[in-house]
C-alpha cells in the first residue's frame, strides 16, 4: 500500500492569502461598483437579517445585564437598610429597657420615701421559679452587701416577702403569695388583727387569703392591711394589700376575706430590702 503524504501549510501563508483576497475584494468593490451591486444586494439580503437578529439578541442581553446590575444594586441597598433597621431596633429596645428601669427606680424611690425610717438597699431580681408567679425568687445582693435572713423585702406599693437564705453575692426571697407564707396583719383603719396566707391557686385571680378576722370587726371592702407589731419576723406598718369580699363563718365568731397584694407578683424586676432584722427583744418591748 502506498503511504499517504500529509500536507501541512504554515498558518502565516493562510493569513497572507486571506489578507490578499480581502484587499482584492475591496478594490474590485470600489472599481466595479455598478457590476457588484447585485452581489452586494444578495449579500446584504443575507447579512441584514443576521445583523437584525444579532442586534435584537444584543439588546436583550444588554437589558438583562442592566436588570441584573440593578438587582444587585437593590440587594446591596436592601442589606444596608436591613442592617440600619436592625441597629435602630436594637437602640429602640435599649431605650425601652432604660425607660422601664427608670420607671422601676421611680417606684422604688417613692416606696423608699414612704418608709424613710427603715434603712434599705435596692436589689435586682435575677431568677425565679418556673411558674407564672414570683412566689420564690433570687436577688443579686447577699451577705457582702449586708443582707441577712429574715430581712423584709418590698416592691410596688408594699410588702413582697422575706429573705429565707443568704449567700455571699445573692439571696433567696419567699414572697407572701407562697403557699408556706403566713403574715400577721392589722387593718390600718380599725387596728383589728388578721392573718394573711399565701395561696398560689388564688393568685390566678390576683388575690390571697385573709383569715382570723374578729366577727365584730367593722371592716369594709378596700380597707388597707399592714404588717402587725406582733409579727416575729415582719417589721410593723408595711402595706400588704387591700381587703375585699368579707364573709362571716357559720358561728359569726370570725370573718374571712380576700386580699389584693400591694405588689405586682406577675412581674418583679427591682426590690427594696430593709436592712434591719426584727428580733425577739424588739417584739417583747412592743408587747410590753
Amino acid at each position: 500500500m502506498r503511504k499517504k503524504t500529509k500536507i501541512t501549510i504554515d498558518p502565516k501563508y493562510i493569513l497572507a492569502v486571506i489578507a490578499v483576497v480581502s484587499i482584492l475584494m475591496i478594490v474590485v468593490s470600489f472599481r466595479f461598483n455598478d457590476k457588484m451591486a447585485p452581489v452586494q444586494s444578495a449579500v446584504g439580503g443575507v447579512i441584514t437579517p443576521m445583523q437584525r437578529g444579532i442586534n435584537t439578541i444584543g439588546r436583550k442581553i444588554a437589558k438583562q445585564t442592566k436588570h441584573i446590575t440593578t438587582m444587585n444594586k437593590l440587594l446591596k441597598q436592601n442589606d444596608a437598610l436591613q442592617k440600619k433597621l436592625d441597629e435602630m431596633s436594637a437602640e429602640n429596645r435599649l431605650l425601652q429597657q432604660d425607660k422601664y428601669e427608670l420607671e422601676d427606680f421611680r417606684k422604688l424611690y417613692k416606696l423608699d420615701e414612704q418608709y424613710a425610717s427603715y434603712p434599705k438597699v435596692a436589689a435586682r431580681v435575677i431568677s425565679s421559679d418556673p411558674d407564672n408567679w414570683y412566689n420564690t425568687f433570687i436577688i443579686d445582693k447577699g451577705s457582702e452587701d449586708g443582707l441577712a435572713v429574715n430581712m423584709n423585702v418590698m416592691a410596688g406599693d408594699g410588702l413582697v416577702g422575706i429573705i429565707t437564705d443568704v449567700k455571699k453575692s445573692y439571696s433567696t426571697v419567699r414572697s407572701i403569695i407562697d403557699d408556706d407564707s403566713n403574715v400577721y396583719g392589722t387593718f390600718l383603719k380599725t387596728s383589728d388583727s388578721c392573718i394573711v396566707s399565701g395561696n398560689l391557686q388564688l393568685m390566678n385571680d390576683g388575690v390571697i387569703e385573709v383569715s382570723s378576722i374578729s366577727g365584730n370587726a367593722k371592716i369594709e371592702d378596700g380597707y388597707e392591711v399592714v404588717t402587725s407589731q406582733i409579727s416575729d419576723k415582719y417589721l410593723s406598718g408595711i402595706l400588704i394589700g387591700y381587703v375585699h369580699d368579707l364573709k362571716k363563718d357559720v358561728s359569726n365568731l370570725t370573718q374571712t376575706a380576700y386580699l389584693t397584694p400591694a405588689a405586682d407578683f406577675r412581674k418583679l424586676d427591682m426590690v427594696l430590702v430593709i436592712t434591719k432584722v426584727k428580733n425577739s427583744d424588739e417584739l417583747k418591748e412592743m408587747l410590753n
